[in-house]
């Protein structure tokens, strides 16, 4: 009678958790069944990284209003109104005794406009690095949540699985209480077992809308709106794609945080020497006709300069300059090693986890199953007890939440490293 327990028992133990129902390959009505259509998503809709586009599309509106020439201006003055008071006061100028029109246009010091565009120049560039390095922090989101998401999802099938193997057990127990073969706390043991994975479920059950939830936000949508369960994972980088060196060399070059701050170093850099052009007086040319009646008697010409007197206000200009171009400095370096620091963390981290799965598929899961098996034989004959199946059971299910685990984790870092790279692996 307990035979025909151990092959489905056995079957039920070595089914692989990553073994999707039929049709849910085919399940695309919704994203979610893998990151990369989350991704896709979270580019069109997501707010916060349209919020950044818009900003670095206003920063390169700048360009051309950096090094742009003031507007000229125009001034009309109507001398001698009412003639020598010969004529009632009048507006036309060929009415007048004379009419000075005056054309300005202000000229800054040369190279001032250059340098004004540099400027902006390299501000719009740390606005769109500023937009990019928003887009790879959202997408190390959505990819983490999305590994939490999946843990938690086979999480809940592995104890699904485990909760049936319980009852199977449970089945056999008063089977052989029935027979006489084993006492009723057996049985009990079973139930009591059972009803702790139920609480288990319940609480996945919460993490797992909470997770959704998290998603749905990320991607803008509706708190509620549907998503399908996670089906499978990117795979993971192999051991020549985790050079320390040459991820070090690729994020230096391609990280959006640290181009970021290389162009606001470089924007502040110029605003110092805008400072120093302050030294230096602005040009006013203008012309001016002289009308009398209907006809331009005289012309006249015009030249005048600001007289850069009033030192200290500028020298407090240069001073802030410089402190603003070492702040710049000083902030693009702490990214710089904060970047390393941050790399190589998750290098060993994702490394770590890669021999973690390693070990558990090909050496810890197989001894759990046979330890499952041994331990049902051994109960169906009597020669242990029901509590050594039990830990077989925990056995088997710590070995495979153990997979499970390194597989969430392996995603989460290569997330991670790939946030700091700007760019996928």
């Amino acid at each position: 009678m307990m035979k025909r327990w151990i092959l489905p028992l056995a079957l039920l133990c070595a089914t692989p958790l990553w073994a999707a129902p039929d049709g849910a390959q085919s399940a695309d009505a919704a994203p979610g069944a893998h990151v990369e259509s989350l991704l896709a998503l979270a580019r069109q809709n997501n707010p916060e990284l349209a919020a950044m586009r818009h900003e670095a599309s206003a920063a390169l509106e700048r360009l051309d209003q950096a090094d742009a020439l003031p507007d000229p201006r125009l001034r009309l003055e109507l001398q001698d109104v009412n003639r020598m008071g010969s004529q009632n006061p009048s507006l036309w100028p060929g009415e007048v005794g004379s009419t000075r029109y005056t054309l300005t246009q202000e000229l800054p010091w040369f190279g001032t406009r250059d340098i004004k565009r540099a400027q902006a120049g390299f501000t719009a560039q740390g606005a769109d690095r500023a937009a990019q390095a928003v887009w790879a922090d959202m997408a190390s989101r959505i990819k983490i949540n999305f590994a939490q998401w999946y843990f938690l999802s086979q999480s809940q099938r592995l104890s699904q699985e485990i909760l049936a193997l319980l009852q199977r057990l449970e089945q056999i127990a008063q089977a052989r209480y029935a027979g006489g073969l084993a006492p009723q706390q057996d049985a009990i043991r079973a139930q009591t077992e059972q009803t702790a994975m139920r609480s288990e479920l319940i609480a996945m059950q919460s993490e797992l809308h909470q997770t959704r939830t998290r998603m749905n936000g990320l991607l803008a949508r509706p708190m509620r709106a549907e998503l399908t369960e996670p089906i499978r994972l990117r795979a993971l980088p192999t051991p020549d794609q985790l050079n320390p060196q040459a991820l070090e060399q690729r994020a230096r070059e391609r990280n959006p945080q640290l181009a970021a701050d290389e162009a606001r170093l470089q924007a502040a850099d110029k605003g110092r020497e805008l400072a120093l052009q302050g030294r230096y007086p602005t040009i006013m040319v203008g012309i001016a006709p002289t009308q009398v009646q209907n006809e331009i008697k005289t012309w006249d010409l015009m030249l005048e300069l600001n007289i850069p007197l009033w030192q200290g206000p500028r020298r407090a200009q240069e001073r802030e300059s410089v402190a603003m171009q070492a702040s710049a400095q000083a902030r693009r370096d702490a990214t710089a090693i904060q970047l390393q620091v941050d790399l190589n963390e998750n290098i060993a981290a994702l490394q770590s986890a890669q021999q973690t799965e390693s070990l558990v598929t090909s050496s810890l899961l197989p001894q759990a199953e046979l330890t499952l098996q041994a331990a049902l034989v051994g109960y169906e004959t009597g020669k242990l007890d029901f509590a050594t199946v039990l830990d077989a059971q925990r056995q088997i299910r710590q070995a495979k939440q153990s997979r499970i685990k390194a597989q969430a984790e392996g995603q989460a870092r290569l997330a991670q490293i790939e946030r700091l790279l700007g760019e996928d692996l």
